[in-house]
């Protein structure tokens, strides 16, 4: 399995892609963060596999 996750770019605080999939649009969960983070901010290699592969990344 490939770990594929998003940092937020103003707090530094890591989402899984499954989280970023299931939203397409959240409000970053980090303290006091409000910055927006989008499915598609992840690289397209990262979406394409991600998607591909989504079965792997269910618990």
């Amino acid at each position: 399995m490939r770990v594929i996750t998003l940092e937020c770019p103003d707090c530094g605080t890591v989402v899984a892609a499954n989280e970023l999939e299931d939203n397409r649009i959240m409000k970053c969960p980090g303290s006091d963060c409000e910055t927006v983070l989008r499915f598609d901010d992840l690289s397209e290699d990262d979406q394409s596999f991600y998607l591909e592969n989504k079965e792997q990344y269910r618990l």
